[in-house]
């Protein structure tokens, strides 16, 4: 994402082929996405795991895009991610974790978050996006369309406040199911987020989900 500034935004070109998403097998990727994407909030500079039992979504939508922002040291850097885009989500046995590598004094400190282990009591979201740069995962998709344009994704559709090519590459579904799911993403926006049996923890040292 490239975050909006005062004056106007400049939009980048990209081209961004076979990237796998949150909602998507690996034969089945993101080609010639082109127009970039813009938020009101820059990307940290740290990618996030997040490992589940399985994630069911509805009204999937799928997207080419580049995240932007700076690393930890205050470099600029571009990312291409596959945004993905559901009405409403179910997510069992949740697991997240992102790591803060060299905090002073103290070294690597992970932060692990866990939510939804009870299958009765998943994790629930609506309009939920997900900007991810890898994934493995079974999937299974009811009414899919593959090589729609971008312009016509509706409900979700476009990212509120982002951009993206109205003719560029994209898919949507009007069911999505992943089991073993475990991906890496850069940012989840959501309009709300549900986390039952919340326990988060810090850990010296590298702890990860996955």
């Amino acid at each position: 994402m490239e975050s909006l500034t005062r004056g106007g935004t400049r939009w980048k070109r990209f081209a961004l082929v076979m990237v796998p998403s949150v909602a998507a097998t690996a034969a089945i990727g993101i080609g010639l996405a082109q127009g970039a994407l813009a938020a009101s909030f820059s990307i940290s500079g740290q990618e996030f795991k997040v490992k589940a039992t399985s994630l069911t979504g509805t009204n999937f939508v799928q997207y080419g895009s580049v995240a932007t922002g700076k690393t930890l040291d205050g470099k600029d850097f571009a990312a291409p991610v596959a945004v993905s885009g559901f009405k409403t989500a179910t997510i069992v046995n949740m697991c997240q974790s992102v790591v803060t590598p060299n905090v002073p004094f103290i070294g690597n400190v992970s932060l692990v978050l866990k939510a939804g282990q009870d299958k009765n009591h998943p994790v629930e979201a609506t309009d939920i996006y997900l900007d991810v740069s890898d994934l493995k995962a079974d999937a299974e998709f009811k009414d899919i369309d593959i090589g729609v344009a971008a312009g016509q994704l509706k409900d979700p559709g476009i990212q509120p406040g982002t951009r993206a090519n109205p003719y560029g590459f994209a898919q949507r579904a009007r069911l999505a199911t992943l089991t073993g799911v475990e991906q890496k993403a850069w940012a989840t926006t959501a309009g709300t987020f549900k986390l039952s049996g919340l326990q988060m923890k810090l850990h010296k040292g590298v702890k990860e989900c996955f």
